[in-house]
């Protein structure tokens, strides 16, 4: 027997593994598809590969702007697709790698109490199991996948040719990087988003400022917009992501009586489903849907079946989240509205990208950087950055945030210069 059986080998499955094992875990991981999940097969790795390419095509295009005189810059989709496939394929074998010393078992799990699941025809028997079975597109009523022209955020990563004119239904954190993504390969793109502003629950300025650099681009915009009513049929492709929802066809657990909630599975503070030895990790919690949130989860998870007596909470709100449109945007912590929801006296400090010499070394100066503050305590509550690197600085912010750091602390560190970090400095400055 068993004394841990993962299901599921996505972010939150691979990590509670290799938790797992460093504990002494006896471990199964079981997969119906390939190792590494959504993040790795469909999700950040393969549409962060493509959005480099996007941005070197671009910066040749824009090369004259530097003294670089290039004769012509050539899109070769082909070769960019097979790079991305290329890129995945590494980073599969290295985890596979790293799973050395776990069974791994390929096929579909369905789990038929407590202690047994049917794995590839077999059963497998363990004292405790992990469900990390991630999620997968929504569709809509009356807008269904057909996987050539209707696609979801999976298809299109496997086109074979551009588009001439594409539709994105949602304008969320994968539309718009997909919107980005497109546009600068040239196709002619519109957005549609069902919200009042594109990527609904992001800080209401950034978006603003995004949908405007959108426009600039060429990009259509309508927020405030039902698809359903729109005609698909003068558009070449169309993607549908408004979201995904945790997948777990084919499990078992209605007839285990594990507790759901909106399509979720429900779990206590330290991700114990309604069955005690029954834990719960990643996108199939539906709590935030990021690899690295999942990562986390899967950790704490495999810590807890270890060490049942001294269990540790799955609590840590400071999660970052990157959204790698052009430019980039990334926040974390509270925004100015929360922040007063929740009784601060906050303040707001905001620096514009146009007053950083590196961001004009880069010729990347449209964004800014805000940060919230407990005007009291001083304490930092959390920021968003629009503008270059954002996804990199964002970890600067999340450890001031989870540090509960002072404004004085970050005001006073000496950033290099000329550098984009040495913005979030600027911007503590009275």
């Amino acid at each position: 027997m068993y004394e841990l059986a993962i299901i599921g080998a996505g972010w939150a499955g691979f990590n509670a593994a290799i938790r797992a094992r460093q504990l002494g875990l006896k471990t199964v991981l079981i997969e119906k598809g390939q190792i590494g999940g959504t993040c790795l097969n469909r999700g950040c790795i393969p549409t962060k590969t493509l959005i480099q390419s996007a941005k070197i095509y671009h910066l040749t295009k824009k090369a004259k702007t530097f003294g670089v005189e290039i004769p012509q810059a050539n899109l070769n989709f082909s070769q960019i697709q097979s790079r991305k496939d290329s890129v995945v394929a590494k980073l599969r074998q290295g985890m596979d790698y790293m799973l050395k010393g776990i069974d791994i078992l390929s096929g579909t799990a369905e789990i038929i109490d407590p202690n047994t699941i049917k794995a590839v025809d077999k059963e497998v028997k363990a004292k405790n199991i992990l469900l990390a079975c991630g999620a997968k597109p929504i569709e809509l009523n009356n807008i269904k996948f057909d996987h050539r022209k209707i696609v979801s955020s999976d298809d299109i990563l496997d086109l074979k040719e551009l588009p001439g004119s594409l539709l994105i239904i949602g304008g969320g954190v994968i539309g718009c990087e997909f919107a980005s993504l497109f546009s600068t390969f040239g196709v002619k793109v519109s957005v549609v988003e069902k919200m009042p502003q594109l990527l609904p629950g992001e800080d209401k300025e950034a978006a603003k400022k995004l949908e405007n650099i959108f426009k600039k681009k060429g990009i259509s915009v309508s927020t405030d917009t039902d698809a359903t009513g729109l005609g698909l049929d003068k558009y070449d492709l169309v993607l549908l992501c408004i979201g995904r929802v945790p997948d777990l066809e084919g499990l078992g657990l209605d007839k285990l009586g594990i507790k759901m909630e909106r399509n979720r599975i429900v779990t206590d503070e330290y991700l114990r489903t309604c069955i005690p030895n029954l834990y719960a990790a990643g996108d199939c919690t539906g709590k935030i849907m990021l690899a690295h949130f999942a990562a986390y989860q899967g950790r704490i998870a495999s810590e807890n079946i270890a060490h049942p007596d001294s269990l540790k909470k799955a609590d840590n709100a400071v999660v970052p989240n990157c959204i790698f449109t052009d430019p980039e945007i990334a926040s974390v912590g509270l925004n100015e509205e929360q922040a007063r929801a929740k009784g601060y006296a906050a303040g707001v400090n905001k620096f514009d990208f146009l007053g950083s010499g590196m961001a004009h070394i880069l010729d990347e100066t449209e964004g800014f950087l805000k940060v919230i503050f407990d005007k009291n305590s001083q304490d930092i509550l959390g920021g968003v950055i629009i503008g270059p690197r954002a996804t990199e600085l964002i970890a600067i912010l999340t450890l001031a945030v989870s540090s509960r750091l002072k404004v004085s602390q970050i005001r006073d560190t000496i950033f290099a210069h000329p550098s984009i970090s040495e913005s979030i400095a600027e911007v503590f400055k009275p």
